[in-house]
């Protein structure tokens, strides 16, 4: 018997399904809060430097203060890291008249003014994280996916050696508690340092949802709950530019968004242990009593399977026996599909977190954008679920990732002056690049047997996270060329898709138990 099989006999999927997923879809809203919240966390307004001895020009207006204080870029607006060493009023009589002279032009000496009119404070206007120092600013958003990558392997490992349950509640809590010791940091080093830690804990919740959730349910219903789960995630999307634009100050942004961790801690109480992963580490009469509440609640009263039927299905005849990432590579098979899973993870993470943590291009405002971009995740999640049933995961999968690339590239030789076109194209982009990472969670719980699930989901996560922590970074390209950003996310795309066709088809097949069932 299977545990396929063993789910129709409690009633397949009921209300107790139902419940599950109702509850594991409240931490899944919070993931994205704190995953893109770089964008508000350490978003830079516009900004100048700070004119010393402002009492000289009392006779001056502001914008006449600036215009002697600051040199312009060409397009007329002033420059963000310079000043001039002396005022220029010259250019009170001729503001066309820019210098040619470069050694009257010097770095900000005072530090710089902000804009706050959209922002009332973030990490960049706090700890001036701008011109030489933006490369701290951008080094956060790394650092929280340096933690998130540690976490994967960490939290990968031990769901799959001490129970799914017990590992998401642990990373629950320790997720309020770094998330409030980050919202009190002081300083940089603080925050960085709080952050890393909140990513280890985030990783093990951003693991653990979706397989507890999927081992609980019947074959017909796994893409159902994937793509449910990963709507979720894009409602968090929403969440996260409400939440922002009420809360503008990135102290209490971060209060605002850890908050409900705790809401999830709390109704975690009604999640029981994943009965797959029970029996198979022989633990049998926890899952047989987990099995008999399914079925109460599913209104199968004739559910009569023992004890015993569920020690012959354990695929570990050991009881307690463990795996580690190594038995993911052992096998020839299962090497395969590690190495590929590995490559389209990367590419998936790395090229959705480049379009996610760059909300400019749009025309609008930085809260709208977010709304826009959670927004159109949905419609993508919608033609997913017919597609990855009516042509399956691996095409999905590839050309969703294939089609991202190809839009980011497109953006690259569209003229600037095509605003509309552009902003066309990046909306398809995000649909695919979304499109592209609700398929990877789906396809990858489908391809690694119960006893090395956990392992294999950390391990791809482990990779998805350093595509997380790389992209970011790859934004200060632009300093050597422009375009090169756009272009580096492109080739990555387009090259993990094709690497997706190398996988093996999982629509319609019985979740693998053991790895005698993948080779």
């Amino acid at each position: 018997m299977k545990f396929e099989d063993l789910l129709l006999e409690t009633g397949g999927f009921g209300r107790f399904q139902i419940l599950i997923l109702a509850i594991l879809c409240l931490p899944r809203i919070n993931l994205p809060m704190h995953f893109l919240l770089h964008n508000f966390l350490a978003a830079t307004p516009s900004h100048h430097c700070a004119i010393p001895h402002q009492e000289a020009f009392v006779n001056l207006t502001m914008e006449e203060v600036l215009l002697v204080s600051i040199p312009r870029e060409p397009d007329g607006t002033f420059k963000s890291c310079e000043m001039f060493s002396q005022p220029q009023f010259h250019l009170l009589l001729n503001s066309s008249l820019q210098s040619e002279n470069k050694s009257i032009i010097q770095r900000c000496q005072h530090g710089w003014v902000y804009d706050h009119s959209q922002l009332t404070s973030t990490i960049s206007t706090q700890w001036d994280l701008v011109c030489e120092q933006r490369g701290l600013n951008q080094a956060t958003a790394t650092f929280f996916f340096i933690g998130v990558t540690m976490g994967a392997v960490v939290f990968g490992y031990l769901s799959d050696r001490f129970g799914r349950k017990t590992m998401l509640l642990l990373s629950l809590v320790c997720s309020v508690v770094f998330g409030m010791l980050s919202a009190a940091s002081v300083s940089y080093s603080m925050l960085a340092i709080t952050r890393t830690l909140t990513g280890v804990a985030l990783s093990g919740v951003s693991l653990i949802v979706l397989p507890l959730g999927m081992e609980w349910v019947d074959i017909q219903h796994r893409t159902f709950t994937g793509i449910l789960s990963s709507i979720f995630w894009s409602i968090g999307n929403m969440l996260l530019a409400l939440a922002a634009y009420l809360v503008r100050e990135w102290h209490w942004l971060l209060v605002a968004v850890t908050g409900p961790c705790l809401l999830s801690v709390v109704c975690l109480w009604w999640v029981p242990e994943s009965a797959r992963w029970l029996i198979a580490k022989g633990k049998v009469k926890q899952a047989h009593r987990h099995l008999l509440r399914c079925a109460r609640m599913n209104r199968r009263k004739d559910f009569a399977v023992p004890p015993e039927a569920l020690k012959r299905m354990a695929t570990d005849k050991k009881p307690g026996g463990s795996y580690f990432y190594i038995s993911l590579f052992r096998t020839p098979v299962l090497r395969k599909i590690s190495l590929c899973t590995g490559v389209v993870w990367f590419g998936v993470s790395f090229s959705y977190y480049g379009m996610s943590l760059n909300l400019t291009g749009f025309g609008l405002n930085i809260y709208l954008s977010q709304f826009v971009f959670g927004v159109i995740e949905i419609p993508a999640k919608m033609v997913m679920y017919v597609l990855v049933n009516r042509v399956g995961r691996r095409q999905s999968q590839a050309w969703t990732l294939i089609l991202t690339g190809l839009c980011i590239g497109a953006n690259v030789v569209i003229p600037k002056s095509f605003t509309s076109l552009r902003s066309v194209v990046a909306i398809m982009g995000k649909g695919f690049s979304e499109a592209a990472f609700t398929t990877v969670f789906l396809y990858t719980s489908e391809l690694y047997p119960t006893i090395l699930r956990q392992n294999g989901m950390g391990y791809t996560s482990f990779v998805a996270r350093l595509g997380g922590a790389l992209a970011p970074l790859v934004f200060l390209l632009d300093e050597v060329w422009r375009s090169l950003p756009e272009v580096t996310y492109c080739s990555v795309a387009v090259c993990s898709g094709t690497v997706a066709f190398l996988l093996p088809e999982t629509l319609n097949t019985c979740l693998p138990e053991g790895i005698e069932d993948i080779e």
